[in-house]
């Protein structure tokens, strides 16, 4: 009785020396966040370093808890970057931008919405200027849009043009006797192809060096006028590394100076007209964006409706990385029921997943639309399932080097028959009733192949209509661009499967002319609630299974492991895109 006392005793006595550090916590915060106030001085410039995950909706938490505790940290938002290069470039303490990214934790067609964002915040007529120690190609990209391009005189430009590696799994599944058995529609529906060879089959490598070239030649026009060079001299370049220092950078006017940081510095100040001897005023865009930058004011009255599609497709109720039916119906019930909403944009950044919860959704826009116009804005990805909820929108944007279509579909099953063969297990099976079933300790049988083709199928061929439906065109003509190939935004305008080009902004106007409507503003959806298990995972001391792989794998390891984790754990029939596509 003593022992269980003296442990309540204990329980109740680390409660409250938790409670009161939780406090502590609290006030130190507090004091911190009144004694940093952010300010914009005068003859600011504003600085894009771009360090966190780029998410086209990355919605900040209220509660005051998420903010001490750093719920809030490591993402930012497509649309709070846009937006705050967009009112940048009309307040009148910000001189100028500068650009000092190395890297960027975010997709090409995401890097070409800022780039394009930059381009337009010249024609304000102030400057942007661009430094790194190091350029990989995204970087070099989004900088080559800078009036003037600086370089460390010994750094380099990773300048080579694109390339992607997919690995390939068939030799392991028979060493270990572990095997996924894969049901397919689709010649090049290559999220399952390493299960299936040793080695990429033609019809893969024709669909990935078709979409990569089209994204690259969209890059290096872009490139090509920004610095006034040629396409074919650039290609030129990237074919013999002829920026792979500072100083081959510099002769092949790749960029306008090899200079150190404090020299990049001293050009920013004349730039801003500021004494050498006083200190740069600087500004973050992360801090720019906290004190309400990355918004757009509005006080109209209608309303255009932004729902964000981001991450996998999945069935349940989905959040801020995955798609789940639950919330995005939730979402564009909102929308519909809101008298002032006049259109919906579905903002689309997906690789697929689920084929069950696509056509779920499928369903609820189909439903939406008959209320509201909707268009669709696709981001870096839009592939499978992520084109599934999309064809039946009345108008679909896409980036130019968005990667969409994919139009197939597959299913997988774990099987370890050959492994328990070799360690001496035997499963023996007893049923009521002899309709086909399967057993991971068995060996696929043929009926059981044959009714889960036929689900695929039948998935495969709905899948077909819901396009032909929403795009016009006869089921044939679909599924001659279909069979699970990927292709490019600029790719798919030419077959059909997409409608414009054009960013964010694009379809939120065009939204609003389908509307009617000219004085709007922009409301967000779906909104994300934490629940408090989330929150505790999520302390800093309180590190996921996930991150403790990351450190200790690496990356490179670790994308193998999340690759074949992901197959080994799909439920029901997939629309999805290749899983291990990692362009760079």
């Amino acid at each position: 009785m003593k022992f269980l006392r003296n442990l309540v005793a204990s329980i109740f006595g680390t409660f409250i020396a938790l409670g009161v550090i939780f406090m502590l916590f609290i006030l130190i915060a507090s004091l911190a966040s009144e004694s940093e106030k952010i300010e914009i001085k005068n003859n600011s410039v504003l600085e894009l370093r771009l360090k966190g995950v780029i998410k086209d909706y990355a919605p900040k938490s209220e509660n005051p808890f998420d903010e001490i505790f750093g719920f809030n940290d490591g993402k930012m938002g497509l649309n709070e970057i846009l937006n705050a290069i967009h009112n940048a470039a009309s307040d009148t303490n910000i001189k100028g931008i500068s650009i000092r990214v190395s890297g960027i934790n975010g997709g090409i067609a995401q890097t070409q919405a800022i780039r394009n964002a930059l381009s337009e915040f010249k024609e304000s007529g102030k400057f942007i200027n661009a430094y790194a120690d190091l350029y990989d190609q995204k970087s070099y990209y989004l900088s080559s849009v800078a009036d003037s391009v600086f370089i460390n005189p010994y750094g380099a430009i990773d300048f080579k043009g694109l390339s992607t590696e997919v690995l390939y799994f068939k030799d392991v599944q028979y060493k270990t006797g572990v095997k996924l058995e894969v049901i397919r529609h689709g010649k090049y529906k290559s999220a399952v192809e390493p299960f299936l060879y040793n080695k990429m089959s033609e019809n893969n490598r024709s669909q990935i060096t078709s979409f990569l070239t089209s994204i690259w030649n969209e890059m290096l026009q872009d490139i090509s006028k920004s610095r006034n060079k040629s396409v074919e001299e650039l290609n030129y370049i990237a074919d013999d590394l002829l920026a792979r220092n500072a100083v081959l950078a510099l002769e092949n006017s790749m960029v306008d100076g090899g200079v150190y940081v404090d020299e990049y510095t001293d050009k920013l100040k004349i730039a801003t007209g500021t004494s050498s001897n006083d200190d740069l005023n600087r500004i973050t865009l992360k801090d720019y964006i906290s004190i309400g930058k990355g918004r757009k004011r509005s006080s109209a009255t209608n309303k255009i409706a932004v729902i964000y599609a981001q991450g996998e497709i999945i069935y349940g109720k989905g959040d801020e990385n995955t798609i789940g039916p639950e919330l995005i119906i939730n979402a564009l019930r909102k929308a519909t029921d809101d008298k002032n909403v006049k259109a919906i944009v579905l903002r689309v950044n997906s690789p697929g997943g689920s084929a069950l919860s696509s056509e779920l959704i499928w369903r609820g826009l189909e439903l939406a639309s008959a209320k509201l116009p909707i268009v669709v804005s696709m981001g870096n990805l839009a592939a499978s399932g992520g084109y599934y909820i999309a064809c039946n929108a009345d108008v679909i944007f896409a980036e130019p080097t968005t990667i969409t279509g994919s139009i197939g579909v597959f299913g997988v099953l774990p099987n370890i028959s050959q492994l328990a063969d070799n360690i001496g297990v035997n499963a023996e099976q007893v049923s009521t009733n002899k309709g086909a079933s399967y057993s991971v300790f068995e060996p696929m049988t043929d009926a059981f192949r044959t009714v889960t083709q036929e689900g695929v199928e039948q998935v495969y061929t709905t899948f077909l209509e819901r396009v032909a439906k929403g795009r016009g065109m006869l089921v044939a003509e679909v599924d001659s661009v279909a069979q699970g190939r990927v292709w490019s935004g600029v790719e798919a305008i030419e077959k059909g499967l997409v409608d414009k080009l054009g960013n964010l902004d694009d379809a939120i106007l065009h939204a609003a002319e389908l509307a009617e409507v000219t004085d709007y503003r922009v409301r967000n959806y779906p909104s994300y609630k934490i629940d408090f298990e989330d929150r505790i995972n999520s302390f800093p001391f309180m590190k996921s299974k996930e991150k403790l792989f990351l450190e200790e794998l690496g990356e490179e390891h670790y994308k193998i492991y999340k690759s074949i984790k992901q197959l080994s754990t799909l439920k029901g029939i997939q629309a999805r895109a290749p899983f291990m596509l990692d362009i760079n």
